[in-house]
């Protein structure tokens, strides 16, 4: 199967994020409203840099926009597994102390990257998985909202449909959102949230809580989100790959572009990342027909799909 690398690189600065929206097959018709959700979620983590909150804070944000919005496979409109259920998964890292955490097959809250940022501030343990996350959830003051408010029609019909077949390439199409950036203090941060894939099995775990494979940022290096067939980009560590080739002298876009492509190359597997290095350039690249993204920072803004 060939595919063709779609890559992008772009302005940054002292202060920049960049976020997407997932990488699929969003029909034409639905893709300015993929670009402004996630133009959107940018604005925000830019606002909260130039209040002179830290990268962290402003990836938290940004991802939180996303999950708040039924657009998008992250909280609230996340897929269903082939129960019928949803099972969350989210990961957030800092890179200065390469400090992180996540939580994965979490149900019932719809704020999954708050939870994990406070797995990471919280220091014990990385990942939290199942009633285990939900236990720490509760423990850190978060309160669940019932499986139904974060249930679309959207998703119930994207579930009847990988029921009649539709297959893996439609199974995670307007997938996982994220965000990296990078403060005035040269601090950099990545963060990651998902429902999965439409039918999966239950319990089923992808590369977004997964430290080197959906998540990885390092001052040294810079900071990556990744997007599509998670068991691939498991596989391949994308997310650390990505980082590991901005630490080497890649820029943002050469390493997304570079990655993205061995990961169909290697595995056949289709997807996308976002990346912004150390001095806050960024760059994208996807194998699909679609993903949505958006930038903003102290140059100005950009988005597309």
């Amino acid at each position: 199967m060939k595919h063709v690398i779609h890559h992008l690189g772009g302005r940054g600065g002292r202060r920049s994020i960049l976020v997407h929206g997932g990488a699929g097959n969003v029909a034409p018709e639905r893709r300015p409203l993929h670009a402004a959700g996630c133009l959107r979620a940018a604005r925000e983590g830019a606002r909260v840099l130039a209040e002179g909150g830290s990268a962290l804070d402003a990836v938290e944000r940004a991802v939180r926009v996303l999950e708040d919005d039924p657009l998008f496979n992250a909280g609230t409109g996340a897929c269903l597994n082939e129960e019928g259920h949803v099972e969350l998964d989210a990961s957030i890292m800092e890179g200065r102390g390469l400090r992180a955490g996540a939580v994965c097959a979490l149900s019932d809250f719809a704020e999954p990257i708050a939870i994990a940022r406070a797995a990471l501030e919280d220091g014990r343990h990385v990942l939290y998985a199942a009633h285990g996350a939900a236990r720490f959830a509760r423990m850190k003051g978060f309160t669940p909202v019932g499986e139904a408010a974060l249930i679309t029609e959207a998703a119930r019909e994207a579930l009847a449909a990988a029921r009649q077949g539709a297959g893996r390439a439609t199974s995670w199409a307007g997938s996982t959102v994220g965000a990296v950036a990078r403060d005035e203090g040269g601090l950099t941060a990545a963060a990651t949230s998902t429902g999965g894939t439409v039918n999966k099995r239950v319990g089923r775990v992808g590369d977004s809580p997964l430290i080197g494979a959906g998540t990885y940022a390092d001052d040294e290096a810079g900071a990556v989100s990744t997007t599509g067939y998670g068991e691939g980009m498991i596989r391949l560590a994308v997310a650390h790959s990505a980082a590991e080739r901005m630490r080497a002298g890649s820029s943002a876009v050469d390493a997304a572009r570079e990655v993205i492509a061995h990961l169909v190359e290697r595995l056949d597997v289709t997807g996308g990342l976002i990346a912004i290095d150390r001095n806050g350039q960024f760059g994208l690249a996807r194998s699909t027909a679609t993903m949505s993204w958006a930038a903003a920072g102290d140059w100005g803004e950009e988005s597309g799909s």
